[in-house]
């Protein structure tokens, strides 16, 4: 698992890419929440086109991001999911936390 993080003016963008699972889902935490805390973003968007794999940890780094997101203001975006892993994002509520893009 990766994660590419790039800042265009006020958005942070994190592509995504291979499993997340508990073992990576902490490596990608720290490193979009470090990327949030640099830029102070007014937008941050989770592009999971790339991933092959998604268990419960997934979840919990969407929902941890809105926590880190929601005392700035910052809006946060879910695009690109594959029909299965938008399917249990639904399914967990992350469509009202996050704007959920296909």
């Amino acid at each position: 698992m990766s994660v590419k993080i790039t800042v265009s003016g006020e958005v942070v963008t994190a592509y995504l890419n291979g499993e997340i699972d508990h073992h990576t889902a902490s490596v990608i935490r720290n490193e979009i929440d470090a990327a949030v805390e640099k830029n102070i973003p007014t937008m941050l968007v989770l592009d999971f086109r790339d991933v092959s794999f998604m268990d419960s940890s997934g979840i919990g780094l969407v929902m941890g991001r809105y926590k880190v997101l929601k005392p700035l203001g910052a809006e946060l975006h879910v695009t690109n999911t594959s029909p299965h892993i938008g399917k249990v994002m639904k399914l967990a509520g992350l469509d009202r936390l996050a704007k959920m893009d296909r």
